[in-house]
């Protein structure tokens, strides 16, 4: 049995990536570089804003300052707090899970903590989680690292070899091997390519998949 299971949340337990990146978009358009909603999600998506500094410097020909990282999250969380809808089936799913595992899960997100607990709030999931809510950007380093799994799996009392990932970027992905857990991947698009040369265990396609996953005994 997996003695814990850790989340991501953008994009497995919230709906986010299409509202944030369209933000993003829209912010880095106004300073100057004419990116393609496509391509934004193409080179955001699974990362942390600041981790492509260098990049956005380089196309918009500015600093990225703190001012504009808080307008950035200003505009976002705005956004967010009026749209944002759980990812289909995700409550349920971590419900029955939280039963499963005896309530040893945890969200672990490359975003920034105020976004992620604000999400799970705004969903209705923050109360499974409580305080075992982590963001790459309290750690060394953030995904693709380990950094932040290693610190949900030590959280929970939980060896990282017996944790299982939910993930669906492969930056993620690659995150949760990295810490030696068990990583599955959601992929609603069906085709899995996020996934491709990485020894995920398993993908799937709905929440409502694995939510049925957990019904039977599970071999870690």
């Amino acid at each position: 049995m997996f003695e814990a299971v850790l989340f991501d949340c953008d994009g497995v337990l919230v709906d986010s990536e299409p509202i944030t990146n369209g933000v993003l978009r829209e912010v880095l358009n106004e300073s100057g570089w004419a990116i393609t909603q496509a391509e934004c999600m193409q080179i955001f998506i699974g990362k942390a804003v600041r981790d492509e500094r260098a990049r956005i410097e380089a196309e918009t020909g500015q600093p990225l300052t703190e001012a504009w990282m808080q307008a950035f999250y200003a505009r976002r969380n705005a956004r967010l707090r009026a749209e944002l809808q759980a990812v289909r089936g995700a409550v349920e799913a971590v419900a029955a899970i939280h039963r499963h595992v005896g309530g040893r899960i945890a969200c672990a997100s490359g975003a920034d903590r105020p976004k992620v607990v604000m999400q799970l709030e705004h969903v209705g999931l923050l109360s499974y989680f409580g305080d075992a809510v982590f963001s790459g950007h309290d750690q060394p380093r953030s995904k693709p690292a380990p950094d932040v799994y290693l610190a949900a799996a030590a959280h929970l009392g939980a060896d990282p070899a017996r944790c299982l990932v939910i993930e669906d970027t492969g930056t993620g992905a690659q995150a949760g091997l990295a810490a030696g857990a068990t990583v599955w991947g959601y992929c609603p698009d069906g085709h899995g390519r996020a996934f491709e040369g990485l020894a995920l265990a398993r993908v799937f396609h709905h929440m409502d998949e694995l939510r049925g996953l957990f019904a039977a005994p599970l071999a870690g």
